[in-house]
């Protein structure tokens, strides 16, 4: 039944607009659209009233490691298929909140093998099997190296919080580094209160002073379009997604400002897991940039923040960024600033999770199961990396 509703979803998708969908549904439409939010709180559901976390990863064993062998092939590939597609004709667009302009949508593939290659907690999120006791870190598979290059551990602490940083120097041949950063929190496992401290500016800058704004411009006007296009669940479910743009104030070591625009969104996962993701915009949708003066454009490269529950009020997260500031700035200047502001983000974030707003996450996840079983619309934020 699942694998004949599929095959009818995918028929309905070329048979109407391919993305550049229009907001009115027509009958068939809405009543796939109503279908696959059933089947989403279905699997939901199912999974939450399963057995317990032992005998959930005993049964996911044999598909993850399947999932594994093809994943040691594809991670070894270089990142040269694009994630965007300038040619019109190819592009797959979606409508945003505001009328007349549409989103391009990435190739999600494409991009969740990127992020699935440069962080391992990311990788089990998506493949299941990993939350719970004895898992997140202590479940990963640190073996899959992307392009087999070698991680460079800078920092190293079991007794620090954040326990672990890693870099690759010139990842891609594209200049800045990759970073990684680990870390084991206490507090509620909810992706979207982790992305409030990237996208809302009063949290941001209690971590990041260089911060001057975060605008949200372009929510997607409906997430089923991006759902669809994710494959009907299989990177999860996504809650957010839309255009974004970030403007940061002159560095007082003479860094002037800079701009970005990007793509971002919050996937959730049936066993509480999360992931945060973003990825720069191209040349060709600069139209979408606010009005008023340029600044020296930084791109994120690749950006996700993976979170698995380790048990009620515990997670991991792993935080992945390659951040190029732009200019004429050495990568080894810029680098050590990247590095030390995303542990800020972990400081400022741990006592929010473990006791202030402990209980505000706790009533957020209990507000949005009694919202996802009334089938409620979701509303679009966005965040910037």
């Amino acid at each position: 039944t699942t694998t004949h509703h599929k095959q009818h979803l995918l028929v309905v998708r070329r048979r109407t607009t391919g993305f550049t969908a229009r907001p009115c549904l027509n009958g068939t439409q809405s009543f796939i659209l109503l279908y696959y939010r059933s089947s989403i709180m279905m699997e939901m559901m199912s999974s939450s009233s399963r057995a317990s976390t032992s005998s959930r990863r005993g049964r996911s064993f044999c598909l993850r490691s399947m999932l594994m062998v093809a994943f040691h092939v594809a991670a070894s590939s270089a990142f040269s298929t694009p994630i965007f597609q300038e040619t019109a004709t190819l592009q797959r667009t979606a409508p945003s909140k505001t009328v007349g302009v549409e989103i391009e949508l990435p190739d999600f593939d494409e991009m969740f093998r990127r992020i699935q290659a440069v962080s391992p907690l990311a990788r089990l999120a998506v493949q299941g099997g990993g939350s719970g006791e004895g898992g997140g870190f202590a479940a990963v598979d640190d073996t899959i190296l992307p392009e087999g290059q070698k991680w460079k551990n800078l920092e190293k602490s079991k007794r620090k919080m954040v326990s672990q940083v890693d870099r690759i120097d010139n990842f891609q041949n594209l200049g800045p580094p990759l970073l990684r950063w680990r870390a084991s929190m206490k507090g509620p496992c909810h992706g979207m209160a982790f992305a409030d401290f990237i996208m809302n500016v009063d949290k941001r800058q209690m971590w990041d002073p260089q911060i001057e704004s975060v605008c949200e411009l372009y929510p997607i006007n409906d997430l089923d379009a991006a759902n669809i296009a994710m494959g009907f669940g299989k990177y999860g479910d996504c809650k957010k997604l839309g255009v974004g743009y970030t403007k940061t104030k002159a560095h007082p070591i003479g860094i002037s400002p800079r701009e970005q625009l990007t793509l971002c969104g919050i996937q959730e996962m049936h066993d509480g897991s999360a992931l945060i993701w973003g990825t720069e915009l191209e040349e060709w949708h600069n139209h979408l940039m606010p009005a008023g003066e340029r600044h020296t454009r930084a791109r994120s490269h690749l950006f996700s923040i993976a979170l698995v529950p380790t048990g009620e009020d515990s997670f991991d997260a792993e935080y992945s960024l390659q951040l190029d500031f732009g200019g004429n700035l050495p990568h080894w200047m810029t680098a050590p600033l990247v590095l030390d502001s995303v542990k800020s983000m972990f400081g400022v974030a741990q006592p929010f999770f473990e006791t202030d707003g402990s209980d505000e996450v706790k009533q957020m996840i209990l507000e949005e199961k009694i919202q996802g079983e009334k089938f409620e619309d979701r509303n679009s934020i966005l965040f910037t990396p």
